[in-house]
């Protein structure tokens, strides 16, 4: 029996990954890598424009096929078409990566409902709607991997923050309970939990240098991460080099959550 080539396990040659929130940040970075891997990219953003931007910019550097759908993940019925697009333009789901997020900072007494149940409805409830569209896809093909995006607030709370830490902390919560659901169909769920990048999301914090600091200091490296660190984690969990990982969180964080 002749050893398999470890480099062969991470290529995603003939393999569909779809990617929510795919247009800016990390979503955009690992669909960028996953097309680098071989992959044919779905990116899922709520602004066609800037998603169709991204596609045509991923399509162009890779020379893989990539797409552009316009969905709320937040709504029902735009994830169901979100997933029959797919299937439509593509006829598989191999990889999902539920990326879409969002972030509000208040003391709690300064959050009103509305912005809890958006940071919330996003971040938890968009993910949990996804992976039960893609869950009758993947079991027919007997095979795929859910890649859910958590955070490094998945394992520490921080200040000004109760509905993102509780929501990325719930993501971890649902990623352990499908790995154990999917387990027997050959579908694999697991998280990535990323530490200080510097993402759209995150670029407000430079307008208070002495928090960014304070932030970045909390990292045994000492330093915002590059985009482009996302990518081996994402590789890594979209593809057979994890064959046998499932269930699992990925801390990609600088050792924040290590201290």
């Amino acid at each position: 029996m002749s050893e398999i080539n470890v480099l062969d396990l991470f290529r995603l040659d003939g393999r569909v990954a779809l990617v929510t929130g795919g247009s800016t940040g990390l979503g955009r970075s690992i669909a960028l890598g996953l097309a680098q891997a071989g992959a044919t990219t779905i990116l899922c953003a709520r602004h066609f424009d800037s998603c169709e931007e991204a596609a045509a910019d991923i399509a162009s550097q890779t020379g893989r096929q990539s797409f552009a759908v316009a969905a709320d993940v937040t709504r029902e019925e735009d994830v169901a078409r979100l997933m029959e697009t797919a299937m439509e333009k593509c006829g598989q789901v191999d990889v999902l990566v539920n990326n879409a997020g969002v972030n509000i900072r208040h003391p709690i007494e300064e959050f009103s409902l509305e912005e809890w149940r958006t940071v919330v409805d996003v971040n938890l409830t968009g993910t949990w709607l996804c992976c039960r569209a893609a869950a009758p896809i993947m079991k027919r093909q007997g095979k795929g991997s859910v890649i859910n995006m958590g955070s490094a607030l998945s394992g520490i709370g921080l200040a000004d923050r109760s509905p993102y830490c509780s929501a990325k902390t719930a993501v971890l919560g649902l990623t352990r309970t499908l790995a154990l659901e999917w387990a027997a169909s050959g579908v694999r769920c697991n998280a990535i939990c990323p530490g200080p990048f510097l993402t759209e999301m995150n670029r407000p914090l430079l307008e208070q240098p002495e928090k960014a600091q304070a932030l970045v200091r909390q990292t045994a490296l000492n330093r915002w991460a590059e985009m482009h660190e996302i990518r081996g984690a994402a590789l890594f969990l979209a593809s057979d080099a994890s064959s046998y990982v499932t269930g699992a969180s990925l801390f990609v964080d600088g050792g924040w959550t290590a201290g």
